[in-house]
């Protein structure tokens, strides 16, 4: 049987960058950056797709779930990365949105041979991270068709969570095996068959969505603001005071003091300030309205 691989648009060689070992390097440059230029319009094709991922993966979080992103190689990095900016920016619990990455913990820094083509050791990982109903998984692969992520994701579906395939070819197998498959069709790399170009950056794009919508529909942004964030360096911590003085009008001063008592949570601090409360008293009202800011504030 002849392997189906050469057959994806993400394998294909585009002959417009048959001669880059021959070009200048200003001249790559342009051809690179005209070619990423294609990503966010390939994504904006499949919006109503994303959108509808994100609004049961939310469903679902808000009764306790968790969103798991399962990848190898590139898309396995891209995953890890996404899942790990979620508790500094949003304060979440780490357990609440994960990377699985074929390979483990070592496949982040170098390539883990053969590791993507264990579609057991993929289902066996939904195992040891006991998946279940209220769940999410969200299988990322660009060729649409790594066993590791493929095994996840069955074993996803055997466990009635909810299934989200990411690929960058149209009518993948992750496709069918996704409850809610996105494909975002990039076409042929620069560089051919290197997908952690085009198809690396669309799925970047697509994860950022799906994380950080996920989080506004939870309630964890006020506006557009970071209200949940750890202000865990001198950068955040001042990002957190000009928050907290732009939403209630206060000046930097009392902002900082009410941060202060509010051990650096700012929409605790909002409170205090606005309703003129202290910390305890604050945080009852917050609870009180599910830990919504704009809810507890007109409260």
């Amino acid at each position: 049987m002849i392997d189906p691989l050469p057959e994806l648009s993400t394998e294909q060689s585009d002959p417009r960058y048959s001669q880059i070992d021959r070009l200048p390097t200003r001249q790559i440059a342009r051809l690179m950056n005209q070619a990423d230029a294609a990503v966010p319009a390939a994504v904006a094709i499949v919006i109503p797709a994303i959108s509808d991922a994100i609004d049961a993966i939310a469903e679902r979080m808000g009764k306790g779930g968790r969103l798991l992103y399962v990848g190898a190689g590139t898309s396995g990095r891209l995953a890890v990365l996404d899942a790990s900016e979620c508790p500094p920016t949003f304060g979440t619990d780490p357990e609440l949105v994960q990377g699985v990455i074929a390979g483990g913990q070592e496949a982040l820094t170098r390539s883990v041979e053969g590791a993507e083509d264990d579609a057991e050791a993929g289902a066996a990982a939904l195992v040891a991270l006991e998946v279940g109903p209220l769940d999410s998984v969200v299988g990322v692969s660009a060729s649409g068709r790594a066993p590791f992520v493929l095994g996840a994701l069955a074993e996803a579906a055997r466990r009635q969570a909810l299934t989200v395939g990411l690929s960058c070819n149209e009518d993948s197998p992750l496709s069918a095996a996704a409850e809610h498959p996105i494909e975002v069709v990039v076409g042929p790399e620069v560089v051919a068959g290197s997908t952690r170009l085009k198809a690396g950056t669309a799925q970047k794009l697509v994860l950022n969505m799906i994380s950080t919508i996920s989080m506004v529909r939870l309630g964890r942004t006020y506006g557009n603001e970071m209200i949940e964030m750890s202000a865990m360096n001198s950068k955040l911590a001042s990002r957190a005071v000009r928050m907290v003085s732009d939403i209630t009008g206060a000046g930097a001063e009392e902002a900082g003091r009410a941060l202060a008592e509010a051990d650096g949570q700012a929409k605790v601090a909002v409170l205090m300030i606005r309703h003129k409360l202290d910390a305890e008293r604050a945080r009852a009202l917050l609870r009180s309205h599910g830990e919504r800011l704009s809810d507890a504030l007109s409260g």
